[in-house]
């Protein structure tokens, strides 16, 4: 996950030996292989193309991003993520897969600055990051995203679910057993929340629901607001 706000243990750096013991894996939350395949089965189910230009926001070791470097082209994957261990570790998962030489491009950052690679993205993804976010970090790596996004781009994130606004009782997902809270880590906020989110920064937002994610969270893709 990549933000200006730590939470919970995410901002600790793992040692060379951890991640040689591949202990990254589940730092990030497990489900390696699970949740990893399902980001580019999904992706691709909403029409993601081998030469597309595509930013991974909070990318983590590369649970999804190994799959990614290998389905698109030599040079169109981008990882973005605030802890620099979890990029080091999403290297050598590279190497591993024999993916080394695919050009993925990955940089460290605290602010979600996707605009430091220098290029407008056709199709973008941030899983299990505004999970973790309170709404101003929301507002502020959605303000990058519009920023970053090609004018016919979508940008994807999950988040869990509210049944409304300021929805500060604790709600409890199924399956995976989740607790989330209103302002508390994990975090839950409501669509109605998001389109008022995504319009402060020129967006609009499509609740897609549930797209079988093993612990219940819910994916919205964000496209530039017309008119």
């Amino acid at each position: 996950m990549a933000g200006g706000t730590e939470m919970n243990l995410y901002g600790r750096q793992l040692t060379e030996q951890e991640i040689a013991r591949g202990e990254h894996r589940q730092f990030v939350g497990g489900l390696w292989d699970e949740l990893g395949r399902l980001q580019l089965d999904f992706l691709r189910s909403q029409g993601l193309q081998p030469g597309h230009r595509f930013v991974d926001v909070g990318c983590g070791a590369l649970r999804g991003g190994v799959h990614f470097v290998r389905y698109l082209d030599p040079g169109r994957y981008h990882g973005l993520d605030i802890n620099a261990s979890l990029i080091e570790a999403g290297r050598r998962e590279l190497e591993l897969a024999g993916l080394a030489d695919r050009d993925a491009r990955l940089l460290v950052d605290d602010g979600f600055r996707i605009s430091r690679f220098g290029q407008p993205f056709d199709r973008g993804l941030a899983l299990s990051l505004f999970t973790h976010l309170p709404m101003d970090a929301i507002v502020r790596c959605l303000k990058e995203v519009a920023a970053a996004l090609a004018p016919d781009g979508v940008f994807y994130a999950t988040h869990f679910g509210a049944p409304g606004p300021a929805w500060t009782d604790p709600v409890e997902h199924s399956p995976g057993g989740v607790c989330t809270h209103y302002d508390l880590d994990p975090f839950h906020q409501s669509v109605a929340e998001y389109e008022w989110m995504a319009g402060l920064c020129g967006l609009q937002v499509q609740d897609i629901g549930d797209w079988g994610h093993p612990r219940a969270q819910r994916m919205l893709a964000f496209r530039h607001r017309r008119g």
